[in-house]
């Protein structure tokens, strides 16, 4: 377990990853060239993934990589190699969502430290305990759960199991990363780092019988209201 609470910042480019470090990060994390939940131009190469891990840890820092996007079945045979060259490129952890590409990560490279992303969804302790029994390090816990909810599933994990939880970022409206308003209303996946936050889009409401009579959604600490 942490002696103390780890800040963990993401980072776009190499210079907001320098910031990050300066301002007091403990730790970054940032896409790699696959599998990453951010759009393309975000993520690193092999290249810079190296001078990125020379440069944190000459801080004394720590790099994460997310390979947190759903595989599909040829993505699973080419994560081995993959999570061999973030290990040797000086990668301290992935941050995976996948269940298979959790499995296969572990298998193929045992020595790359595994935290389980909240893309994951991880709510109770009994899913955790799981995913330590695979290997992984930490839990990035989901966004939904609250102060009570997040002691009950510590007190009920093992001691070397650490919980990592946002303190800011998106709220999705559906589960991160699996959300398909984007694709299906501007053509770009969610689970592709392409996500149009159509969520956060203004909606009006039509009756199927009613075209052209549009009623506004409109929503207040009491609920949502027509």
């Amino acid at each position: 377990m942490l002696s103390k609470a780890e800040l963990l910042l993401p980072a776009g480019s190499l210079v907001k990853l320098k910031t990050a470090i300066l301002y007091g990060a403990d730790a970054v994390y940032c896409g790699g060239p696959f599998m990453q939940l951010r759009a393309e131009s975000a993520g690193f190469s092999m290249e810079k993934l190296k001078e990125a891990a020379a440069a944190v840890h000459a801080k004394g820092k720590k790099l994460y990589v997310t390979v947190n996007s759903f595989a599909d079945n040829d993505e699973i045979d080419k994560l081995g190699s993959y999570a061999n060259e973030l290990y040797f490129c000086g990668v301290d952890a992935v941050i995976v969502s996948d269940i298979g590409a959790a499995s296969e990560i572990k298998e193929k490279c045992p020595e790359l430290e595994l935290h389980i992303s909240t893309q994951a969804n991880t709510m109770n302790y009994k899913a955790a305990r799981l995913y330590h029994s695979m290997g992984a390090k930490r839990i990035v816990l989901a966004r939904e759960l609250n102060i009570d909810k997040i002691k009950r599933l510590r007190d009920s994990t093992p001691d070397d199991l650490e919980l990592e939880a946002f303190v800011h970022g998106a709220m999705c409206m559906s589960y991160s990363g699996r959300c398909l308003l984007s694709s299906y209303l501007a053509g770009r996946s969610g689970n592709r780092g392409q996500c149009a936050q159509t969520c956060r889009w203004n909606y009006y409401l039509m009756e199927e019988k009613r075209p052209g009579e549009y009623f506004k959604i409109e929503e207040s600490e009491h609920g949502s209201t027509i």
